[in-house]
């Protein structure tokens, strides 16, 4: 191939390979190290604190330029935690959440503002029990890497906080014991989809996915999925 040749295919075949490796990858959260942590005042002697575990949903993110990056997010008000049986009952009643007739809290982001490197804001839209408002997250970006355990894929973790009035959502009774302003902590890992977005650069150890890291055991056949490990 004479010199011209292969100037001209360079140039087509240069921006469809940028344009790859750009491409955000997609995620899909992992219900079992993803957490929602929320606290509100109780009589004003404490903080109430529970959690909401199983949160599912996906991730469409790109380390250079979080502005691309969106998520969608689904989280089941049945599983609320509160660490007793009876404040639990209570709490997912209809004069409070209404977990009967609004069984899933959705977020949807709206844009992305980055911070530096590492933190962002996600603006979007939340909603809980039938209302819908805008929240904005202060995210932490912990890490990005294969994980260590079986199946080696890669995995993306962040901890977010925000605060919201549950008055917004329609969420007032017990005024005089439960307090309106609601502070809320995320914990959110998600693993790369397959065949999820590009994400085409090398591992930081330089083994693809899917290989155990030097040193480490090949997976056994059962070996149970990295969203069922602690």
């Amino acid at each position: 191939m004479g010199l011209v040749h292969r100037f001209i295919l360079g140039c087509v075949l240069l921006p469809a390979a940028v344009s790859a490796a750009a491409a955000p990858a997609q995620y899909a959260f992992d219900p079992v190290h993803t957490r929602v942590q929320f606290a509100v005042d109780h009589a004003g002697f404490s903080k109430a604190i529970g959690t909401v575990s199983g949160t599912t949903g996906t991730l469409v993110f790109d380390p250079d330029d979080w502005t691309l990056s969106r998520v969608e997010a689904s989280i089941p008000m049945g599983r609320v935690d509160l660490g007793d049986a009876e404040w639990n009952q209570a709490t997912l009643a209809r004069n409070l959440l209404d977990a009967e007739r609004y069984p899933v809290a959705t977020f949807v982001s709206t844009r992305v503002e980055p911070i530096d490197d590492q933190r962002a804001i996600v603006h979007g839209d939340l909603t809980l029990r039938g209302e819908t408002r805008p929240v904005a997250l202060q995210v932490v970006l912990n890490g990005r890497k294969r994980h260590p355990l079986p199946p080696f894929r890669r995995t993306v973790g962040f901890s977010a906080t925000a605060a919201l009035s549950r008055a917004d959502f329609g969420i007032d009774a017990w005024r005089s014991m439960i307090g309106d302003a609601v502070e809320l902590r995320l914990e959110v890992e998600a693993t790369r989809s397959r065949g999820g977005g590009s994400d085409v650069e090398a591992p930081e150890d330089g083994v693809p996915e899917n290989v155990p890291p030097e040193g480490a055991s090949p997976p056994a056949r059962d070996a149970t999925p990295a969203a069922a490990t602690p």
